[in-house]
């Protein structure tokens, strides 16, 4: 299966939280999107990586994602070594994407950082004609994924670009509320994490009108790139 966009997350969820709007635009305009988890989230404070499974496969639906795939990496254990990132060079050759979307370059979880230099290793090494993968028994042709964006997690990042994710952030929402173990329920255990205290649904709706504003819209999602933005056309812009 080609793939138009392939998003790489550390963990379930990283994905809703950070560019839902984007997938579900992308998806709105006929595009095929898929999402490949590095582990299931087992070291998580709430939750279980059974519950977390069935939470990533239902939003998986919301979002009308192509694929979603767990490489089942060691949550909080995984590295940017030889095995690790030959992992994920599979993975881009098998859905040979256009544009990949990962992790924050830094974060405030060490995953989020260590995932997003780990694809950017596999972005490069994916495209060697002399590295020599398989995907069920077949060898894999080498392939060159065009673009690179980075989302922006919990830490402050100057976006290089903003999305207008105006006419999707409520179903962006249905797609985050889906990893229902992880926030805030007032019938349950008291609060012990950043994303289960009572006040980060405001505070995920504070970033997106923030990226919103600077663009002129309502909602926004911002990207950064470690290389110069380049447009085809001025219309193309905002």
């Amino acid at each position: 299966m080609k793939l138009d966009v392939l998003v790489f997350a550390a963990h379930p969820d990283d994905a809703e939280l950070t560019c839902g709007g984007t997938i579900l635009s992308l998806v709105a305009s006929g595009k095929k999107v898929g999402i490949v988890d590095f582990t299931r989230g087992e070291m998580g404070t709430r939750g279980t990586p059974e519950i977390r499974d069935a939470e990533a496969a239902k939003a998986a639906e919301i979002l009308g994602l192509s694929i979603r795939y767990n490489l089942r990496f060691r949550d909080v254990f995984f590295q940017n070594d030889d095995e690790h990132v030959l992992k994920v060079v599979e993975q881009i050759r098998r859905f040979q994407p256009t544009t990949i979307l990962a992790n924050a370059l830094s974060d405030r979880h060490p995953d989020h950082g260590k995932a997003a230099a780990l694809v950017k290793r596999a972005l490069f090494l994916a495209g060697l004609r002399k590295i020599e993968t398989q995907w069920e028994g077949k060898a894999q042709e080498y392939w060159h994924a065009k673009n690179l964006y980075h989302y922006i997690q919990t830490d402050w990042h100057q976006p290089d670009f903003v999305v207008d994710v105006s006419d999707f952030w409520e179903q962006r929402m249905k797609a985050v509320k889906a990893f229902q173990s992880q926030f805030f329920d007032p019938k349950g255990a008291a609060s012990n994490t950043l994303i289960s205290s009572p006040d980060f649904m405001e505070l995920l709706e504070a970033r997106g009108r923030e990226f919103g504003m600077a663009i002129r819209s309502q909602y926004g999602e911002g990207f950064v790139s470690d290389r110069m933005v380049g447009v085809a056309d001025l219309s193309s812009l905002l």
